[in-house]
């Protein structure tokens, strides 16, 4: 018999990889999907993008306010990248336990790493691009951060990939193939829950 879903428990999986591979558009397409997911909605102190909105895509917050949840033990993972703070409330995931779903939760690979290290079962997956050239193409075309920024982004996602063995999965999301990245994804999903001993999480 399969494992039973703990009480206030469940499976947590985790979406990483370098700033401008599609992490966003992956979680755009699963939403799409009758999953059963909670998406966790990360805590940041950038400024918001155009179109973005408190709350659906980050928690904009100060310097200070994200300070002071650290001090008070109020979030799962955090980190500081590109001179900004970013972090997932720890209520994010009690919240989505305690009505019977699964959490996705979409951060960088400095925060998968502290998820790793918090919660051992944890199901990360990391989005890879076929390439940095072709990685550096798109976050030219995208124009949302200055060449200084793009320079240091395309400089981080070098060291991101180095830490790819590290993770559960990988999933390649080649350009003009989000269709294909998503399905990749969800299947993943399924699989897990489908195993005899689903990896449980409680926090």
């Amino acid at each position: 018999m399969r494992s039973p879903r703990p009480p206030n428990g469940g499976l947590v999986f985790v979406l990483s990889g370098p700033s401008g591979v599609g992490k966003d558009s992956v979680i755009d397409g699963l939403r799409r999907e009758a999953l059963q997911l909670h998406y966790c909605v990360t805590a940041t102190t950038r400024p918001p993008r155009p179109n973005e909105r408190h709350g659906i895509n980050h928690y904009f917050v100060t310097p200070e306010r994200f300070e002071a949840m650290i001090a008070a033990g109020e979030l799962l993972e955090w980190a500081r990248v590109h001179d900004n703070y970013y972090g997932v409330p720890l209520d994010e995931v009690r919240r989505a336990f305690a009505h019977g779903l699964d959490v996705f939760m979409r951060i960088d690979v400095q925060g998968a790493a502290s998820v790793r290290a918090r919660l051992p079962a944890a199901v990360l997956i990391f989005l890879a691009p076929e390439s940095l050239e072709e990685l550096l193409h798109r976050l030219n075309a995208r124009g949302t951060e200055s060449e200084h920024e793009r320079a240091q982004r395309y400089v981080h996602a070098r060291w991101e990939m180095e830490a790819l063995p590290t993770f559960d999965y990988v999933v390649v999301n080649r350009q003009g193939c989000l269709t294909e990245s998503v399905a990749q994804v969800r299947a993943i999903i399924v699989a897990e829950r489908c195993r005899v001993q689903p990896r449980w999480v409680t926090v």
